[in-house]
């Protein structure tokens, strides 16, 4: 290694080796510098494109593309007098002459290199494994070769069970192929989880249909029979696939630092300092070629400190990478999952609290010191709510509450909360970029006044984005603290409220996602605001929500226009208005539960739900369904779910009007409304209120003189009982009403809002609302009326358009030329009906079956 106080030029050329989002990062750090920077700046990069956002590469599954995740064009280069060479791998370093050379035949002098050569994707040696349907996933042009051989590949398997090889399957799950994952470990993620989460991650991604296999030895890769190769196994029975993805980790690529004599790790990495410098002076390493401290960091964080150490080294400023820390969390598949420090607790003496609801399918772990006084690390499956306030306390050093378990038990009076106003200032806010809450409260001081501004101005949250909901949270504590109004903005990508982005969409006839974040937004979107853009676009539009344009926003359940359950099946819910039924649509559901072996059971909505059915079944089902003349109940989605009605004046002594009729016109009417949170319906033919229409987001009772309309009721976890809105309605007044009441609700409410909590939060409530809608304060009546009448005009049932399409019918299957069903799936009888297995009937079974 270098001496510290070895002299570095401190001018002249430097040449970085590399463009992947760290060595970026060392470039636009020096270019931020301006005129003060000394160096002439040269860049080699092997790939065609400049450096992209690798850290969202499966946003190219996604309706992406790769302009989408370019860091910085070509263009920014040359307006920064910074060389970029593109598509010309290094692959020679001459030390004594300090000159580079290109695989095209260029030669560049240095005064300073920086090595930013990254990692490479460890490929097992199996015999077998460079057939050409053996792929990496890395890199854009990886991607690019996966889609070509998914086009004609059915079934697809991903060697590898940690981050990224969850990463590459759900990449093939979204490409239409049955996906297996093949780990060698015992459990999936064995480096950020234990056994239980492990085990509970396994269950949550099964349920999506991905086929897990664990503890697998691969010994060979050869021809299969019925799919294109073969995956033959130490002791296991083998698998056919169409194609591979290998994702078993990675490698440092230090190959130019092995061919130039620097010291290597004995297991690889090119050998670093403090400063980042290598065996030679004159040359530095950041990034995954690194080894400092026999370690090697494979996130991005920890690779921009190393670039911003470089950075101040080069400009003759003082700077040390002393470590980083290696929390993550990040959406598995839809699956929150997160890793705080020492979350395998390997500290001497550490201690454990431990937190399952296997119902939820949440797992929290906390692991505190041995004194119980200090965070040493956590573990979150299911549901990472408290990532943000474990990291602060293990990273700042807060001594824990009296009752440490509270920090991962429910939410209640007896959980602590830690606010951004109990951080210290010197508290790490975004890793990624160095940026601590001092720094952000500096840049409020400065004039920025918006969480936007202090992204401009600090960097924060630009990297992974995992910080956001804590900045967001500093940020809001800090305007407050300063007399300034916190906005309402959706998210970091769109700076406007809910409200303020229907109506942008609405006036500007914007119909996917990427037209509005090209419009309106910034970035490449996240949980938050895809679902809430992809609801307003339904609202709207009512288009079918599986184009390819919207599938990638949807939520799991509206993806399989069915409700998952907690073994990984599904339950399907066919329309059936009011409750109304023929005997003969009785007896096809009973004949189809019959003949999938599902369990049925009575709702409170007055319908029939059909639970136990596998993914390929879906569609089989659907198709009986609709032949009998049933349509989609819209069960799985935020919309229209149910009209309760009792039976009216038809047949009821007491009914003052036809409670069925109304309340099968108005289903009919407002099916497949999609809105901010579901709603549900009740009609009552008198007062007697058999129908619970007061306890529904809108009810209706009957009077001797019309309709009474009630509106914003709810029951579940926090009942409300609804208001009293309107009084003796004739058939079309309470239709006009109820149109404008919904389309006002789905305008203006905030996303995830029930219309309670809508209407207790609207300034003037009540009276407001009437003001609205029944006076047209606003002059908007009609409006919401004619757009009511384009979402039932562009209705359509998703299962048949579904069924009448090939393509997407891909969608919808778990096993491939195979008859028989998922063997995950196991069920034991109960009073005559299917139920799930337990953990202990399902190992039973397995032992009675291996017997």
């Amino acid at each position: 290694m270098t001496d510290d106080n070895t002299v570095l030029p401190t001018s002249g050329n430097l040449v970085i080796i590399g463009n992947g989002m760290v060595g970026h990062h060392l470039v636009k750090t020096l270019v931020e510098q301006g005129d003060a920077s000394p160096w002439t700046i040269h860049v080699f990069a092997g790939e065609n494109r400049p450096a992209y956002d690798r850290v969202h590469l499966s946003a190219l599954f996604d309706d992406q593309t790769p302009e989408d995740l370019c860091l910085s064009p070509a263009q920014w280069y040359r307006d920064n007098r910074v060389t970029l060479h593109l598509n010309d791998e290094v692959v020679e370093i001459d030390r004594d002459h300090k000159t580079v050379i290109t695989a095209g035949g260029v030669r560049q002098d240095y005064d300073a290199l920086v090595l930013a050569t990254g990692s490479y994707p460890f490929v097992p040696p199996i015999p077998g494994h460079d057939h050409e349907n053996c792929l990496v996933y890395r890199t854009v042009d990886d991607l690019d070769a996966i889609k070509r051989c998914a086009g004609n590949a059915k079934r697809g398997v991903v060697v590898g069970g940690g981050l990224l090889g969850l990463e590459a399957a759900n990449a093939l799950r979204l490409l239409g192929l049955e996906t297996h994952v093949v780990e060698f470990a015992p459990q999936l993620m064995p480096v950020q989880l234990d056994e239980t989460g492990g085990a509970l991650l396994r269950k949550e991604v099964e349920a999506l249909g991905v086929h897990i296999h664990t503890g697998m030895k691969t010994e060979l890769i050869d021809a299969g029979e019925q799919h294109t190769l073969r995956m033959n196994f130490e002791g296991q029975a083998p698998l056919e696939t169409d194609m591979i993805v290998f994702s078993a980790g990675i490698r440092p690529q230090d190959s130019l630092g092995r061919q130039s004599g620097l010291e290597l790790g004995e297991r690889g990495g090119i050998v670093v300092d403090n400063q980042c410098r290598t065996s030679d002076p004159a040359i530095f390493a950041i990034g995954e070629c690194v080894l400092w401290n026999n370690q090697i960091f494979g996130l991005v964080a920890p690779g921009y400190t190393m670039a911003r150490t470089v950075a101040a080294v080069l400009n003759n400023q003082a700077g040390d990478f002393t470590g980083a820390d290696m929390s993550t969390k990040l959406k598995l598949m839809g699956v929150d999952v997160g890793s705080v420090g020492d979350a395998q607790a390997r500290t001497a003496g550490a201690r454990c609290y431990r937190f399952q609801d296997e119902v939820a399918g949440v797992y929290r772990k906390l692991v505190v010191s041995e004194d119980q006084k200090y965070v040493l690390g956590a573990m979150l499956v299911g549901d990472c709510d408290a990532y943000d306030t474990l990291l602060q306390y293990m990273l700042n050093g807060i001594p824990l509450p009296d009752n440490p378990a509270s920090l991962i038990l429910p939410a209640g009076d007896a959980a602590p909360a830690l606010g951004a106003d109990a951080l210290p200032d010197g508290a790490t806010i975004c890793s990624c970029h160095n940026v601590s809450k001092g720094a952000i409260n500096d840049a409020l001081d400065g004039g920025c006044c918006s969480l936007g501004d202090i992204k401009d101005a600090t960097k924060a949250s630009t990297g992974c984005g995992g910080c956001a909901a804590l900045l967001k949270s500093v940020v809001d504590a800090g305007l407050e603290a300063r007399g300034v109004e916190v906005n309402n903005h959706l998210c970091e990508h769109f700076e406007y409220s809910r409200q303020e982005l229907y109506h942008l969409i609405l006036v500007g006839g914007l119909k996917s996602f990427r037209e509005v974040r090209d419009t309106h937004g910034k970035g490449l979107g996240c949980e938050i605001c895809k679902p809430a853009v992809a609801s307003i676009l339904a609202s709207i539009h009512n288009d079918y929500i599986l184009e390819p344009e919207h599938v990638g926003l949807q939520d799991t359940n509206d993806v399989f226009l069915a409700n998952m359950q907690k073994d990984g099946t599904y339950s399907v819910v066919p329309r059936v208005p009011a409750g109304e039924i023929t005997p003969e649509k009785l007896m096809t559901l009973g004949r189809v539960a019959s003949k999938y072996d599902l369990y049925t059971k009575i709702t409170g909505g007055q319908r029939i739900d059909l639970f136990g059915a596998r993914l390929e079944q879906l569609p089989l089902i659907w198709e009986e369904l609709i032949d009998a003349g049933f349509e989609t109940g819209h069960a799985y989605g935020k919309s229209v779910r149910t009209v309760k009605s009792c039976v009216g004046s038809t047949w009821c002594r007491y009914g003052v009007q036809d409670s069925v009729g109304m309340a099968i016109f108005l289903e009919h009417r407002y099916k497949g409304l999609r809105s901010p949170h579901k709603l549900k319906f009740a009609v009552s033919g008198c007062t007697r209120e058999c129908a619970e229409a007061q306890s529904k987001d809108i009810g209706v009772i009957a009077t001797e003189n019309g309709w009474n309309l009630y509106v914003c009721g709810n029951g579940g976890m926090r009942p409300r009982h609804a208001d009293l809105f309107a009084t003796d309605l004739s058939d079309q007044q309470l239709v006009q009403l109820v149109d404008r009441v919904l389309m006002f609700y789905v305008r203006t409410a905030d996303r995830l809002q029930r219309t309670s909590v809508w209407l207790e939060n609207l300034e003037g409530g009540l009276d407001y609302l009437r003001q609205v809608v029944i006076d047209d304060t606003l002059g908007i009546a009609a409006e919401l009326e004619a757009q009511m009448e384009v979402v039932r005009e562009r209705y359509q049932c998703e299962w048949r358009t579904t069924i009448d399409d090939p393509q997407k019918l891909k969608r919808f299957r778990s096993f491939v030329n195979a008859e028989t069903p998922d063997q995950d799936i196991r069920f034991v009888r109960e009073r005559g009906q299917p139920r799930p297995a337990t953990e202990e009937e399902r190992s039973d079974l397995i032992e009675t079956v291996s017997v």
